[in-house]
């Protein structure tokens, strides 16, 4: 009889397992983005999110579908607020039992972010913060950065410095510029350039009249000998235009970019003399899937991709990829699946370095068209800057546990 009973139990206990385990199994994939979707980097986060729903519909064939189970965004707006965006982090891991995370809009709101990350030990896809740091001293194993850096923006950009060149740069004053700068000075030393930096401006964000610094910028770089070059690091709104407008060739100065720009800003700069570094420009890359991408979207949305669409498409397709060759949303399965692995995106192969988890790609030279003979023909490319050729060191803090 008690052989009986212990038969019985060991058999619903068993059942109960395989149950638990079947439910797990058959449950949605939960996928939360952190977005900036109120304040200055509202048009950021309205492209991150359309590349992120794009990709999802290009990778899983339209069915919304991976390894089985449905998949379901939960996008959340943290309205450019740090503590917001680590409180609703929070809340994607605990409450809504999000499988990994993906945002935010700025550097600012990822670094906040990121604990949150290590205290759910949760996979968390930076983008398209670039910070140097987040896949740097203030990392974690938890944290993977499909897009670009601030070094690999800084390396595509040095290249078009030219030979004796002064410098001057006009940055936000919080973590982005200032990264901004260090990464471009450590970029021309990485390329043994002998360009001078002679001036850094940094300025508040919320900056709408540009006179004062652009004045104090050109004061410094009008007497100098060679080459002069503004380098504008900048996200929402570029004020490039308005220093274009104040005319920087009255001193011979010429405009840099670092980085590019969304296309609602770039769409006002044919005829300007601007030349630097992006990460992706929708005429660029050349496969199927940029082809999709671009097709697409100007059917949806009557205009290219940004590339805040390429990038958020990109942290998808790492998402993607990680859960696929995974076959699970097992934290520390993905971490593994995701660490050195190669993924395809709109702008080509992207291989999450192992040592820092940093998206190791190809970079773009561009300059502006002298006249466009289109609406949105704005940057012609003058090279592509394969990975091989950007040195991009490994800041990152040995990873021991968690």
């Amino acid at each position: 009889m008690f052989r009986s009973i212990a038969v019985v139990l060991t058999a619903a206990a068993s059942f109960a397992a395989t149950g638990a385990v079947w439910a797990q199994s058959n449950a949605p994939i939960k996928i939360a983005l952190i977005a900036s979707k109120t304040g200055p980097s509202e048009t950021y986060a309205r492209d991150t999110e359309r590349g992120v729903r794009m990709g999802l519909e290009y990778l899983t064939d339209n069915t919304m579908t991976l390894i089985g189970r449905k998949v379901e965004l939960i996008v959340k707006d943290d309205q450019f607020k740090p503590e917001l965006s680590k409180a609703l982090l929070a809340e994607a891991y605990g409450d809504d039992k999000a499988d990994l995370a993906i945002g935010t809009s700025w550097s600012g709101g990822a670094l906040a972010m990121m604990p949150v990350a290590l205290e759910y030990r949760k996979v968390f896809i930076a983008e398209p913060a670039i910070a140097d740091s987040i896949t740097g001293d203030k990392s974690n194993r938890y944290v993977f950065r499909a897009s670009r850096n601030s070094f690999q923006d800084a390396l595509a950009t040095a290249v078009t410095t030219g030979k004796g060149a002064n410098i001057a740069f006009l940055a936000p004053d919080y973590v982005y510029g200032r990264d901004g700068v260090k990464s471009f000075k450590e970029a021309l030393a990485s390329i043994k350039s002998d360009a001078k930096v002679v001036h850094e401006e940094y300025i508040p964000l919320s900056t709408s009249d540009f006179t004062a610094s652009f004045q104090r910028i050109a004061d410094a770089l009008k007497d100098k000998q060679g080459p002069k070059k503004l380098y504008v690091i900048w996200g929402a709104p570029n004020p490039i235009k308005k220093i274009a407008d104040m005319g920087p060739e009255r001193y011979g100065i010429q405009l840099g970019s670092i980085g590019g720009a969304s296309l609602d800003y770039i769409k006002n700069w044919p005829g300007l003399n601007v030349e630097g570094g992006t990460f992706y420009f929708y005429t660029f890359p050349k496969n199927k899937m940029n082809d999709w991408l671009v097709a697409e979207h100007q059917k949806r949305y009557k205009v290219p991709p940004d590339l805040f669409t390429a990038g958020g498409f990109a942290a998808i397709a790492a998402a993607v990829e990680g859960i696929r060759k995974a076959n699970s949303t097992d934290t520390e399965k993905l971490i593994a699946a995701m660490e050195g692995m190669t993924f395809d995106t709109p702008k080509g192969p992207i291989t999450f370095r192992k040592e820092d988890h940093q998206g190791m790609q190809t970079q773009y030279h561009f300059r502006t068209v002298k006249a466009a003979k289109s609406e949105w023909e704005l940057l012609e490319l003058v090279r592509e800057i394969p990975p091989a050729e950007m040195p991009v060191p490994i800041n990152a803090k040995p990873r021991t546990g968690g």
